[in-house]
């Protein structure tokens, strides 16, 4: 729908769900508006060799995956496409800007250092793409892409491109974008969620979500899973437990280096990893087709995070299962996400790790336990029993010091028992005949015994 649009240089605004493919819909029109390197008339040019359009994504991971994908459509063309993001080194992109590109794709935090370091140059940008704009506003780069539009040409076409709509965002467009054209790929009457992705509701305890979690990883129809989490920390705690649990997985959060982030990234799409435990920052930048299942290990703070975390799975008119895990605490914020987005889950159905019904919808088979591989020997012992044992050890060996002070070693489990039975009370390592020895080096007892 927006590519006769897109392709007259008109301003759009696109709507749609999340999974429909609105990455190609401003991709080929960023394309063919481009003129590559073996062009003829690319000599003819103002700039050469300078970025004649810009895209703009609010995560790492969803720049790589953005520019990927119009790498592959330009094959044939020849454009060169440049990714700009945070966390690895400036030489590689300054190179790379300083040979040419003609499309660049980052995320606003590098895009502006380098621009106000004129290494990047905005001046003849003709296309302008603002990709999940709605999640640009709630990271807080809406003052840095405001900024990035002051330094593009008054006359470049730009599109804007999200999920969502809310009011920000509409006022942005507004003030930026020349009379857009709103396109949505829905009717207004459509539901929000994909439809072909079962949704299940349990309300469940928060200590027995990772025994829940690794028994829907073991149901019938399950293959790579992406769990999400609230913070980071969440995120690697419940990554290390499945781990240990057997079921090969990763987290993916902000803290990790961007080397890493992009390691456990390839890993999940190459299907080595079956589990990818992310924070909601991350949710925007995975693209993976195969993708069974999504779990919500905790509830979502808001119905938009709730359709981004679920549109990581049915996508491309795949089928897909989504999970949610709401404890006691959560049920308030659950209400409200499903009066927002008009879900049929007002009543939770309190769920464990052993109900019936969980096995039932998920397709568990019976008997299916938390664990796939034995406890470990090393990790989860020395953390919870290696303190009592070493404990029971140190007081065994004081009290064995503590028999042996004396001279002989007294072997009887009961040590002053012992000792009364099998030793003569002098040679005894007992408190009064310390008190004997101290009384016997003084000479003021026999003279006490004298008088």
């Amino acid at each position: 729908m927006t590519l006769s649009v897109a392709l007259m240089g008109t301003d759009l605004i696109g709507q749609a769900r999340t999974g429909t493919g609105k990455t190609l819909a401003f991709g080929i029109p960023v394309l063919q508006r481009t003129v590559a390197q073996h062009d003829p008339d690319y000599l003819e040019l103002v700039a050469p060799g300078k970025p004649q359009a810009l895209v703009v994504a609010p995560t790492r991971e969803l720049a790589l995956q953005v520019s990927n994908d119009l790498k592959l459509a330009g094959t044939d063309r020849g454009s060169r496409v440049l990714t700009v993001y945070g966390g690895v080194g400036y030489e590689p992109q300054l190179e790379a800007l300083a040979a040419g590109v003609d499309v660049v794709v980052g995320t606003p935090g590098r895009l502006l250092d380098l621009a106000n370091r004129r290494s990047l140059d905005l001046s003849h940008v003709k296309v302008l793409v603002l990709d999940e704009a709605d999640e640009m506003l709630d990271l807080g780069f809406l003052p840095d892409v405001q900024k990035l539009l002051a330094k593009t040409p008054e006359t470049r076409q730009t599109m804007l491109f999200s999920a969502t709509m809310p009011s920000a965002i509409v006022s942005l467009a507004r003030t930026h974008m020349r009379h857009p054209m709103n396109i949505r790929a829905e009717s207004t009457s459509d539901q929000q969620t994909v439809p072909a992705t079962a949704q299940f509701i349990y309300q469940v305890h928060d200590l027995d979500k990772p025994e829940i979690i690794a028994r829907i990883l073991q149901s019938e129809n399950s293959g790579i899973t992406i769990v999400f989490t609230r913070t980071k920390r969440q995120a690697q705690r419940v990554a290390d437990d499945l781990a240990e649990r057997g079921f090969p997985s990763s987290p993916l959060h902000g803290d990790m280096p961007q080397v890493a982030r992009e390691k456990a990234l390839k890993k999940f799409r190459d299907g080595k990893l079956k589990v990818l435990v992310a924070t909601d920052v991350a949710a925007r930048g995975i693209d993976v087709a195969d993708v069974t299942h999504v779990i919500n290990y905790s509830c979502p703070e808001d119905e938009k995070t709730y359709l981004h975390r679920i549109g990581r799975t049915g996508r491309a008119g795949a089928t897909g299962i989504a999970v949610t895990l709401v404890d006691w605490a959560d049920v308030t914020r659950w209400k409200v996400i499903n009066k927002a987005l008009n879900l049929p889950f007002d009543e939770i159905v309190e769920t464990y790790s052993t109900s019936e019904n969980l096995f039932h919808d998920q397709g568990i088979p019976p008997g299916t336990k938390g664990r796939i591989v034995p406890a470990s020997d090393t990790p989860k012992p020395s953390r919870d029993s290696g303190p009592r044992e070493a404990r029971k050890e140190g007081g065994g060996r004081n009290r064995s010091r503590s028999r042996t002070r004396g001279g002989e070693a007294a072997n009887a489990p009961g040590g002053t028992s012992g000792g009364s039975d099998s030793h003569d009370q002098g040679e005894a390592p007992s408190k009064p005949r310390r008190n004997r020895n101290r009384r016997r080096t003084r000479s003021g007892q026999s003279a006490g015994a004298s008088e």
